[in-house]
């Protein structure tokens, strides 16, 4: 990336800070994306699309206001400085707001995380994986029709400038391939999907394997039944073990604390699971899909515990809910051009156990093996848990006939302090969890 997207909105804080700001901050981004798709042997989609984004936010003592444009011309920048003092003359006063006082200083043009992929594929080369994902699902005996196929890849380039000094600017690209098909015919049919995203299109799974691995799946789940109603041990498969990484840090992000509206808020140095139970985020992984080297407000990033030994380590926090909770941020900000930075996890993951998948399994004499869920009714305040689910009995110790139409309820904290993992962790989605059981759940099934 050249440097004249840091000269363009360097240029743009230094007038906000010349036209009467005490503090302003500005983002740059800009995106190609390409995709191609086909449905039954038919293309379906083939486009692409470029954008550009800048956001200018401003401080005017203890108010600010933010601006955003998709034509980010100098000739504009005055106007668009106006504006945005105008709004913030107006707006009520936010004592927490403010740029972060820990941000790097100097200027960082970088890369050093493996974040972007020279290879650029060409319509061409996206609509023959789309193809080979189909074919090899559909050549799948059972399988009977195609809900699509598609591949992408895609290049986004972030910029940052501050008026305290701090200039970054880096990319990232990404490539994918996901492949949905049905199985079964009139009522009884059931669907299922692969899917795999990277970095670099040299650690991309191959189209023909997702797409065999969507048919087998698809076909697994015809003719299903129903659990009877009752509380069993609940094992989840990777693909949806990490949604409860994504219940627990949205119950741990400082602005869930501060206003008091989580059922962690007073867990703090507790043991909120089991003592083999270790989550971290890490902003630092090598191509990592959430990997960034300096967080929304230019600060320097670093992996993070947020439980060890079961216990709660630490919040989430951006510089405004640190502020909040009169603590320092831990460079978890994240932002857009039209709003202001939130604290964010970047690669979070459940650290992995020591027992196989098989292992983890072999007691339970009936269970259930969920690898799809549906709907969500979680209560931050309380922990209470509940949403659809599809997947499998277990019968002692075996992935057994497929079971659908069933709902699993419980509360967060109980099902916390039950998580067991297994050993089967593969960083694939960016948050990422193994193989992972609880007993703690309900069934409301037949």
């Amino acid at each position: 990336m050249t440097q004249q997207p840091l000269d363009l909105i360097a240029d743009l804080v230094a007038q906000a800070r010349t036209s009467g700001a005490d503090a302003a901050d500005a983002v740059f981004v800009s995106s190609t994306a390409v995709g191609a798709g086909v449905r039954n042997g038919v293309t379906e989609e083939l486009e692409r699309s470029e954008t550009t984004d800048l956001g200018l936010r401003v401080f005017v003592g203890r108010k600010n206001a933010i601006v955003s444009t998709t034509t980010p011309d100098r000739a504009k920048f005055g106007a668009l400085v106006e504006q945005a003092l105008a709004m913030a003359r107006v707006l009520p006063d936010d004592q927490y707001a403010g740029l972060a006082p820990e941000a790097m200083q100097g200027t960082f043009s970088t890369n050093t995380l493996e974040l972007a992929d020279p290879a650029e594929p060409d319509t061409t080369a996206l609509l023959a994986r789309a193809r080979a994902g189909e074919e090899a699902a559909l050549a799948i005996k059972g399988v009977t029709n195609s809900a699509g196929s598609s591949a992408s890849w895609g290049r986004t380039d972030i910029t940052l400038a501050t008026s305290a000094g701090f200039a970054g600017t880096y990319s990232r690209t990404s490539h994918s391939n996901s492949v949905c098909v049905l199985a079964g015919t009139g009522d009884a049919m059931q669907r299922d999907y692969d899917y795999h995203g990277t970095v670099w299109l040299r650690d991309l799974k191959d189209a023909a394997e997702l797409g065999h691995s969507a048919g087998q799946k698809a076909v697994a789940r015809l003719n299903p039944g129903r659990p009877a109603t009752g509380r069993y041990p609940v094992v989840f498969d990777p693909r949806v073990a990490g949604s409860f990484l994504g219940h627990f840090v949205g119950a741990i992000t400082g602005t869930s604390i501060a206003r008091g509206t989580s059922f962690l808020k007073d867990k703090m140095g507790q043991a909120i699971f089991a003592s083999t139970v270790g989550i971290t985020d890490d902003p630092t992984r090598i191509k990592g899909l959430r990997s960034r080297p300096f967080d929304g407000e230019g600060m320097a990033v670093a992996p993070l515990s947020l439980v060890r030994d079961g216990v709660l380590q630490s919040w989430v926090l951006d510089s405004r809910s640190a502020r909040q909770l009169g603590l320092q941020s831990n460079a978890r900000a994240a932002r857009g051009t039209a709003s202001p930075p939130g604290p964010s996890a970047s690669n979070l993951f459940f650290e992995p156990g020591t027992l196989s998948p098989t292992a983890l399994m072999a007691d339970i004499k009936e269970g259930l093996y969920i690898t799809e869920m549906m709907g969500s009714s979680i209560n931050g305040l309380t922990g209470d848990y509940s949403r659809g689910a599809s997947g499998f009995m277990i019968r002692d110790g075996q992935i057994a006939e497929p079971v659908a139409g069933f709902t699993l309820a419980g509360n967060l904290l109980e099902i916390f302090a039950s998580i067991t993992l297994a050993d089967d962790l593969v960083f694939r989605f960016g948050t990422d969890a193994p193989t992972l059981r609880t007993d703690a759940l309900n069934t409301a099934g037949a």
